[in-house]
């Protein structure tokens, strides 16, 4: 069966677990969030672009167009290839977006947020529906007990009179009897 050397190989083995979860955390939290890891292989490729868009964003040019000068910095980075491209493209849409910037609304894909907020808004609205809704019965219910407690009154008065001598008053009783008979038909 699993006896006591089971329970403690089981035991060592969670002890490592903790131990590798420790190093990893501690190496996750040294990792600095801000600074940019390139790939060795590239890395002067990005930190020479990365100078030229320096450089470009201090001293601008009035006689040269922006455009111009990303076609001219395409030009003498064709040696790097594909990386250098797509920084340029990057920066192109980044840094000199000649087209205006589109609002989030337009966007088809939501996020989660935006998708949250309008759930949130359809159960409000829905509520807020069936407020009303519970509202105008409770009203409508309200008024049919009036009428009904109003029109109860009037009976009990007409068929409670009494003659003089304490005596109810049938020819009160049977006209409220007639006029109820004739409403009916």
């Amino acid at each position: 069966g699993r006896g006591f050397a089971f329970r403690r190989k089981q035991k060592i083995e969670r002890q490592y677990r903790k131990v590798l979860k420790k190093r990893r955390q501690v190496h996750s939290q040294q990792d600095n969030q801000f600074t940019d890891r390139y790939p060795e292989h590239l890395k002067h490729l990005y930190l020479a672009e990365e100078e030229k868009l320096k450089k470009r964003r201090r001293t601008p040019d009035n006689s040269v167009s922006s455009e111009e000068k990303l076609n001219k910095a395409a030009d003498g980075c064709s040696v790097y290839g594909y990386v250098c491209l797509m920084i340029i493209s990057v920066s192109r849409t980044c840094i000199f977006s000649s087209r205006p910037v589109v609002p989030q609304e337009n966007f088809k894909n939501k996020t989660s947020n935006q998708k949250a907020k309008e759930e949130y808004e359809k159960i409000k609205a829905e509520r807020a529906r069936k407020k009303e809704e519970a509202e105008k019965r409770k009203q409508q219910r309200e008024e049919a007990q009036r009428l009904y407690k109003q029109k109860k009154m009037e009976a009990y008065k007409i068929l409670s009179k009494k003659t003089k001598k304490g005596q109810p008053n049938l020819n009160l009783q049977v006209e409220f009897l007639l006029q109820k008979i004739q409403q009916n038909t």
